[in-house]
């Protein structure tokens, strides 16, 4: 019972009085002064024991604060519960109401985590910062787009993106913009204004929608070839049936009743001549009739170095022929990559015969094909010679349709192969040095 609160309080309050009765019969009747202080002594302990006491309500409500201040709620209340119902009651509701603060925490600190795994996940770039410049947030993706591999204001973007730097800066609330980055990737940059914690923060998100724009270029390239297609064969099929038409009638008709056989002859060498150019036009015609009927690809895994090695055996000797020094270097050696082989060899054989053109006479020439995984971890193949290079004229059209810098060449093989390359998700890009040589790199997301 004496365990108790109120059984403690009566108890110090008792003592308390009887010493103060007992003080003043000494100092009183008994004139003994130094037992007298002895009693105020024990009077101001007495005191200071019955506020320690009494104060221990307080201390407890004093440390709950400051516990939920400071986060810290690893503390319990449950040290005084046998002083009393009220005691106990009062530990039960400090420790449910740390409970929940800690869950709540929890919770908090869960989706805080859920969210950052969220935002390094997207492939889409993020990027938070303050007025001042300094860096918020950043994810991966907008490191990699950036090149960088780590961002905290951006004054740290000046000496590689200045034109970004502007652009973010000078980008209001739901407006958007275009950067092309050095290394010739268009990104798509929008960005968003909100108040946190009392400070203005602009969001901006980065795309890179390459992929997308030449996407673009390509089906309306393959919508002008269908509508030329249909329209050049519409035109030069009745002329050809109307060529063997009067060839018949040349031969059978005008031949055998005519007596000016030069002028049937001209007449005869006239209809072989338009005939030859309206098979050829056919021809011509007909070999774009893959650029808009690429099946699908099959994808399966496989393995680069023998993709790479069989492409180089079949060239190897039209190499030689042309005094081209052949090799390939893949690492690591089970590099491996998900795409249709069939399609594949054809780009390879397409680039590799192309760079074998353009070396031709060049002494010392060489071809080295490098497969590998780049910073992205992105299987990439490049194809390099030694050649003159392409002039960047040229350079900005060769995968344009119907545009080539080859005699002979059907102006087709550049944009088929990027069409095949960007049916695989992946992409064909090209660099090139006057004089220095030039080199293809197919790029594969899987």
């Amino acid at each position: 019972m004496f365990r108790t609160f109120s059984a403690g309080l009566i108890i110090r309050v008792l003592a308390l009085v009887g010493a103060i009765f007992a003080s003043c019969y000494t100092f009183l009747f008994s004139f003994n002064y130094l037992v007298a202080v002895a009693f105020l002594l024990l009077i101001s302990l007495q005191t200071y024991n019955l506020y320690f006491y009494v104060d221990g309500t307080n201390r407890k409500l004093i440390r709950f604060l400051e516990s939920v201040r400071w986060s810290d709620f690893s503390i319990g209340f449950a040290a005084d519960n046998k002083l009393g119902y009220s005691f106990r009651v009062l530990n039960q509701q400090f420790n449910e109401v740390l409970d929940a603060f800690r869950q709540a925490r929890a919770e908090r600190e869960a989706n805080l985590q859920y969210l950052n795994a969220v935002v390094h996940h997207v492939s889409v770039g993020l990027l938070a910062f303050d007025t001042e410049g300094n860096v918020e947030l950043v994810n991966n993706a907008a490191l990699k787009l950036l090149g960088i591999y780590r961002l905290r204001t951006l004054s740290d973007l000046q000496k590689t993106h200045p034109e970004l730097v502007d652009l973010v800066q000078k980008l209001r609330s739901q407006n958007n913009g275009l950067y092309q980055t050095p290394s010739e990737q268009q990104l798509s940059v929008y960005a968003t204004v909100i108040r946190l914690r009392g400070k203005t923060i602009k969001l901006v998100s980065l795309q890179n929608i390459q992929s997308e724009l030449q996407q673009k270029e390509l089906e309306a390239w393959q919508n002008l070839t269908r509508v030329l297609r249909h329209e050049i064969m519409n035109s030069i099929t009745p002329i050809t049936s109307l060529i063997a038409t009067m060839q018949d009638i040349v031969t059978y008709d005008l031949d055998v009743n005519s007596n000016n056989s030069e002028a049937v002859g001209d007449l005869k060498e006239a209809l072989r001549t338009i005939e030859n150019r309206s098979v050829g036009l056919l021809n011509f015609v007909n070999a774009y009739r893959n650029f808009t009927n690429i099946p699908k690809p099959d994808l399966a895994e496989m393995q680069v170095r023998e993709l790479v090695g069989s492409i180089v055996q079949l060239m190897q000797t039209d190499a030689k022929n042309a005094g081209v020094n052949l090799s390939f270097e893949i690492q690591p050696a089970d590099l491996s990559v998900l795409a249709d082989n069939e399609q594949i060899e054809m780009v390879l054989i397409n680039l590799i015969k192309n760079a074998v053109e353009a070396l031709s006479g060049k002494e010392e020439a060489f071809i080295q094909i490098r497969g590998y995984k780049d910073e992205n971890q992105q299987v990439s193949i490049d194809i390099t010679d030694n050649g003159p290079g392409i002039i960047p004229e040229a350079l900005e059209k060769i995968f344009i349709p119907f545009y080539t810098t080859k005699k002979t060449g059907s102006g087709i093989g550049l944009s088929l192969s990027r069409q095949i390359m960007q049916m695989h998700g992946g992409l064909l890009k090209v660099a090139s040095e006057v004089n220095e040589g030039t080199t293809f790199t197919l790029k594969f997301n899987s």
